[in-house]
C-alpha cells in the first residue's frame, strides 16, 4: 500500500516473506502459524526471538499454554520459582493461506526458499504457540524432523476442528453441545490435545473429562499431550505411531539419523517462539 511519496506499507504476508530472508524453515513456519492463527505474542517477545534469544528471561521455561492471557498481566507476574507460562493474546488471523501462496509465487529468489517451504507446511486455525508447536512436530514430513501426520488421508491434521455432539455424546458430557479439537486427524478419528498449566486447575480437569467423554461417545480417540511430553521425542513418536495405526497407515522411517533430525527440528521450532532448547 502506498502511504506517501517513497513510503509503502506491506501486507502481513509480504512482511513475513521479507522477515524470512535467510531464516530457517522452522522459524519461518512458527511465524506463519501465528499470522494464520488466532493468537499473537506480546510486543516484548519480538526482539529476543528476532535475535535468537529466549523469552521471558529466567531459570525455567515452559511451552506456551492455550490460555487466553488478555489484560494487563505481565510476563513477570506469570512466573513462579521454577516455570513460566508465556503470555499470548487472542486476535483475528492476520493473513490467509491464499495470500501467503500468492506471495510465495512472487518470492522466487533463493533467499526466500525457507518462506516458500514454510508456506507449504503451514495450516490455519492455531489458537496458541503450543498448538503451533504440536502441529509442526507431529505433522511435518519426516525429512524435516517431524512425524509425518499431515501426510495422512482426509487432510492430515486439522487445527481447532469443531465436532458437534449427538444426543448420547451430549448426555455423556453432562450437556456440552460440541468440542473444539486442538489437533484433529479425520482419517484416524484422533484428537490430540495439548494440556498446559491452565488444564491442571480443578475446574478445567472436570470440564476436560466431560468433554472427552463426549468425544469418546462420538467414536473419537482423545490423546492428551502434556508440557513434558512436548519435549520428549520418544513419547511424541508414540503419539504419531498411534495416529498412523488408527488411520490404517504404516508408520516407518525412510531416512537415516531420524532422531538427531527430530531433535534439531524440535529445538528450531521452539526457538521460533522464544523457548530454550531441550
Amino acid at each position: 500500500m502506498h502511504v506517501e511519496a517513497d513510503i509503502y506499507a506491506t501486507s502481513p504476508a509480504m512482511t513475513a516473506m521479507l522477515c524470512s530472508k535467510n531464516e530457517s524453515v522452522a522459524k519461518t513456519l512458527m511465524l506463519l502459524m501465528e499470522l494464520l492463527g488466532t493468537y499473537s505474542l506480546p510486543p516484548g517477545a519480538t526482539y529476543p526471538i528476532a535475535y535468537d534469544d529466549v523469552w521471558p528471561k529466567g531459570d525455567g521455561y515452559e511451552a506456551m499454554d492455550d490460555l487466553d492471557c488478555r489484560g494487563d498481566q505481565s510476563a513477570a507476574e506469570q512466573q513462579n520459582e521454577t516455570r513460566y507460562e508465556q503470555a499470548h493474546y487472542k486476535c483475528e488471523p492476520a493473513t490467509t493461506i491464499e495470500e501467503l501462496e500468492a506471495v510465495a509465487r512472487f518470492a522466487k529468489s533463493s533467499s526466500y526458499t525457507s518462506f516458500r517451504t514454510a508456506v507449504n507446511l503451514a495450516r490455519p486455525g492455531s489458537a496458541s504457540p503450543a498448538e503451533s508447536l504440536m502441529f509442526a512436530v507431529l505433522g511435518a514430513p519426516m525429512r524435516f524432523g517431524g512425524f509425518g501426520c499431515c501426510s495422512l488421508p482426509m487432510g492430515g491434521l486439522l487445527l481447532n476442528h469443531r465436532i458437534d455432539f449427538d444426543t448420547l455424546a451430549v448426555n455423556m458430557s453432562s450437556g456440552i453441545p460440541y468440542a473444539i479439537c486442538d489437533l484433529y486427524c479425520p482419517a484416524a478419528g484422533v484428537d490430540n490435545e495439548y494440556n498446559g498449566i491452565g488444564h491442571e486447575l480443578q475446574n478445567a480437569r472436570i470440564h476436560d473429562g466431560n468433554r472427552n467423554n463426549g468425544l469418546k461417545a462420538m467414536g473419537i480417540h482423545v490423546l492428551v499431550i502434556n508440557r513434558d511430553q512436548m519435549k520428549d521425542l520418544v513419547a511424541l513418536e508414540a503419539f504419531a505411531q498411534t495416529t498412523h495405526r488408527l488411520a490404517g497407515v504404516r508408520f516407518r522411517y525412510r531416512i537415516k539419523g531420524y532422531r538427531k533430525r527430530q531433535a534439531a527440528w524440535l529445538n528450531a521450532l521452539r526457538a521460533g517462539i522464544g523457548l530454550a532448547p531441550v
